[in-house]
């Protein structure tokens, strides 16, 4: 192997590709990267087992080959190259990578590209696209509220339901459920149910920042990996095997109080109690007021820590229905609040014991259903 490429564009790589390396693993394999050359570009890759992701940038290639070579080390040192041409050679007896850029130069002891994981290749399935920043909002307001721990292993996944040209995303932890429709640039042939880990999902997200062009998904035939294909990365997941729970028999079919409101308004108020909340035993108590006359309706927040104090906020609403007390997680409440994008956001309630509803007004795409703490009021 024998090249030349941008350092620039090879301290990218290696860190679009270092999300994938595995950190904890009985194969030691997966904390190295795989360089390989490939028609005139350089294939970066790396893998966990559960997620693959490659990425090719342009290089002058003079000899072919691969080599696998400690991901942590040669992207540190790559990062500590000045901003110039790298020139990469490998000696197949030693298998010794050597690197020279500017007046720096280092060699690293690589692993024999055979040893490395085959990374797996999607060819057909069911296939679709997207555009990517309406990829990037279904990920943004569901992918964390699955659940991180392992005892149920579908939660720790996004349900993705793909029908005609919708994508439906919905991830659920047993406190929180949170639904969101996306538009598909192109219709799927078939109705596809899938289980995809809310970790690759997160990871794609940060993919598409950069993203201009439709991302391609294709989801092999057995219904046991999903391919996303961007400009110049492809990123390569299991699938979850199991039965997501049906979220639909969670979400309430109605109401008895609504309160309409600023969000600004109450992603302030909810983070002034968050403070107070986290002191104690992280609950925030809501109180919805109908309007009086003249006076508009409101919703006051509290949040008290017994050793600690307290503290109260109020702010407008415009209230249908009767007066209403809820108490939520405040990490749960300042998560959503965080992910939603319009001015102003409805909280539907039934009563103390029931789940919440937050809706951002304006937008019927998405829906997170929170379940109420029990307090003393």
């Amino acid at each position: 192997m024998k090249l030349s490429c941008d350092q620039e564009k090879l301290s990218k790589g290696l860190g679009i590709v270092g999300r994938a390396v595995a950190t904890r693993t009985t194969l030691p394999i997966t904390n190295n990267v795989l360089l390989a050359t490939e028609q005139s570009r350089l294939k970066l890759a790396a893998t966990n087992l559960e997620i693959a992701i490659s990425y090719w940038l342009g290089a002058k290639v003079e000899e072919e080959g691969a080599i696998t070579i400690p991901a942590r080390l040669l992207t540190d040192f790559i990062n500590a190259l000045p901003n110039e041409r790298i020139d990469i050679s490998l000696s197949p007896r030693t298998r010794t990578l050597e690197l020279k850029c500017a007046r720096f130069e280092g060699r690293i002891n690589g692993v024999e590209a055979e040893e490395f994981p085959p990374i797996p290749t999607i060819g057909d399935g069911v296939a679709t696209k997207i555009e990517p920043e309406a990829l990037r909002l279904a990920i943004a307001q569901v992918a964390f509220a699955a659940a991180t721990e392992e005892t149920r292993p579908v939660l720790t996944g996004v349900k993705a339901e793909f029908d005609g040209d919708t994508l439906t995303l919905a991830a659920a932890d047993g406190f929180r459920l949170a639904v969101h429709q996306a538009p598909l640039a192109t219709p799927v042939a078939e109705r596809t149910e899938v289980i995809i880990p809310a970790r690759a999902l997160s990871e794609l997200g940060r993919l598409l920042t950069e993203q201009e062009e439709p991302v391609e998904i294709t989801i092999n035939p057995q219904r046991s990996q999903v391919l996303f294909r961007l400009k110049d990365v492809e990123m390569v997941s299991q699938l979850i095997q199991g039965a997501f729970p049906n979220y639909n028999q969670l979400i309430p079919q109605s109401y008895s109080t609504r309160a309409e409101m600023s969000l600004s308004d109450l992603a302030k108020a909810a983070r002034t109690a968050s403070i107070f909340a986290r002191e104690g035993s992280a609950i925030v108590r809501l109180q919805i007021m109908p309007g009086e006359e003249t006076a508009p309706g409101r919703v006051v927040l509290s949040a008290r820590a017994e050793e600690v104090g307290d503290n109260v906020g109020e702010i407008d609403a415009l209230v249908e229905g009767e007066e209403s007390k809820i108490a939520f997680n405040s990490k749960y409440l300042s998560d959503v609040l965080a992910v939603l994008r319009q001015d102003r956001v409805a909280l539907e309630t039934t009563s103390p014991s029931s789940p919440g509803v937050i809706r951002p007004v304006g937008a019927e795409n998405y829906i997170h259903v929170v379940m109420p703490m029990f307090v003393q009021w």
